[in-house]
């Protein structure tokens, strides 16, 4: 069954999905002490970045007490792959031109970011 397309993210809910990657778990004030006061973003402004995640069901919720604490729904990996299937989706599955724009790009990769690539590739062509 093919996965429903991802919803558009914006920067404060990328950064808010970052937060929770690495931290599991978190409330909203904990999540705003961590990002919303560096970005200048009030307590409601990372309250409401969390219920539009939890609508998109990318993260989940629990309550605990008077607070909700939210945790990812959805692995890293999976989002992104997630995310370029549907980019090369836009483009009626033209992979050699998102292949080439993605080599591309990874000129401004560090060397052991391509290296790793390298290896995933070559362990996905000798499988």
């Amino acid at each position: 069954m093919k996965d429903s397309p991802i919803p558009v993210l914006g920067e404060l809910e990328t950064a808010v999905l970052d937060h929770l990657w690495r931290h599991q778990q978190a409330s909203a004030k904990a999540v705003h002490a961590a990002l919303g006061q560096a970005r200048g973003c009030s307590l409601s402004t990372v309250q409401s970045t969390l219920e539009r995640l939890h609508r998109k069901q990318l993260v989940s919720r629990q309550k605990s007490s008077h607070a909700y604490s939210y945790a990812p729904q959805v692995e890293r990996e999976a989002l992104v792959a997630r995310m370029m299937r549907d980019v090369l989706e836009r483009f009626n599955g033209d992979f050699a031109t998102s292949l080439s724009a993605f080599v591309d790009t990874s000129g401004q990769m560090d060397p052991e970011t391509v290296e790793k690539l390298e290896n995933l590739l070559r362990e996905r062509r000798d499988g």
